[in-house]
């Protein structure tokens, strides 16, 4: 019978940190990673069957003990390192492993490693491609919006979503020559069908000029920019069109980055704090405070034109799930 270590290391890096242990010794730098993994005199013989991803040790120091420090010095972009985005962090995932038999076996000692950085605001995902997603709007901006996979690194492959599960949804305007631009989710609605007729059954998910109603009813939430001219949407699976083809229509709007206000705002509703809150400015939360009312613009210029675009993202098709929805807090 094989026996299955597991020790998670985890590094919080700003340039570079060092977190060690009995074993393992790891340092998570700019864009690279050391580690050192002291083994017992008996593993030394089979140095060569430890692994960092899919990359061999760089070099094996024997001791006057007889164990071993085994040495893995790598680029992050090495080895099979998982590059996922979680809000304001970049995360780096690989496993440490010892496989004493063929590759088909299961490996007999693993030491998951993590490092994680602060997100440099000038990273913009890979995905960065038009996807699934259909715009029509004003002037020669391009906008796109499509469905992403859990991990946020790119395009989902299925459009099956399992109700009270999350579905990232990003949103994105192309900057090409123009100035700044600020990217707004101004209406969003779902809908059984493609198109929007005047006797549409809808479900409203976003209204009142940029309020997240997904984030009152449910744990829907914008997730932290990483740049002006994407949007990054959470979206808490709901119940409306269960089984069928759901469609997503949004009204997006661009705007200038220096000129929020009631009608020009991404606000969603924080529990902890019972109030509503300003995605891009906290400090101006009180933009939000409407969302309970109704958000009209106090200055001449909100009220002016400002170049929107319909997009539709679909079909999705929302599915029960085991165990139920209940769990998930989801609400009609």
């Amino acid at each position: 019978m094989v026996t299955h270590l597991y020790l998670g290391v985890i590094i919080v890096a700003a340039f570079a940190a060092t977190v060690a242990n009995a074993d393992v010794k790891v340092v998570c730098e700019k864009d690279s990673v050391k580690i050192t993994w002291r083994i017992g005199a008996e593993l030394v013989p089979n140095a060569i069957r430890f692994f960092l991803g899919s990359c061999m040790p760089s070099k094996l120091n024997v001791l006057p003990t007889g164990e071993g420090d085994v040495h893995f010095n790598y680029k992050l972009a090495d080895c099979k390192f998982k590059k996922l985005m979680k809000g304001k962090r970049l995360i780096y995932k690989n496993e440490l492993t010892y496989r004493p038999q063929a590759k088909k076996y299961p490996p007999s000692l693993i030491y998951p490693i993590e490092c994680v950085y602060k997100r440099p605001k000038s990273w913009v995902p890979t995905f960065l491609q038009p996807g699934s997603g259909v715009s029509e709007g004003q002037g020669e901006l391009v906008v796109h919006m499509s469905l992403l996979n859990e991990q946020l690194t790119g395009v989902a492959k299925t459009n099956v979503i399992p109700l009270g599960s999350f579905m990232p949804i990003w949103a994105a305007v192309e900057q090409k020559s123009h100035q700044p631009l600020l990217l707004l989710m101004e209406e969003c609605v779902a809908a059984t069908t493609p198109e929007l007729h005047p006797g549409s059954q809808v479900y409203p998910i976003i209204a009142n000029k940029g309020c997240l109603l997904g984030s009152v009813r449910g744990n829907s939430v914008f997730l932290p920019r990483y740049h002006s001219s994407a949007l990054l949407l959470y979206l808490q699976s709901f119940k409306f069109g269960l089984g069928e083809e759901v469609y997503i229509h949004c009204k997006l709007v661009v705007w200038d980055p220096a000129d929020l206000d009631e009608t020009k705002k991404t606000c969603h509703y924080v529990k902890d704090s019972e109030s509503w809150e300003l995605l891009d400015d906290p400090l101006q939360s009180s933009l939000c405070s409407c969302c309970d009312s109704t958000c009209k613009s106090r200055s001449k210029r909100g009220e002016s034109h400002s170049p929107s675009h319909n997009s539709v993202l679909g079909p999705l098709i929302i599915v029960e799930q085991n165990p139920s929805s209940e769990d998930f807090g989801v609400k009609d």
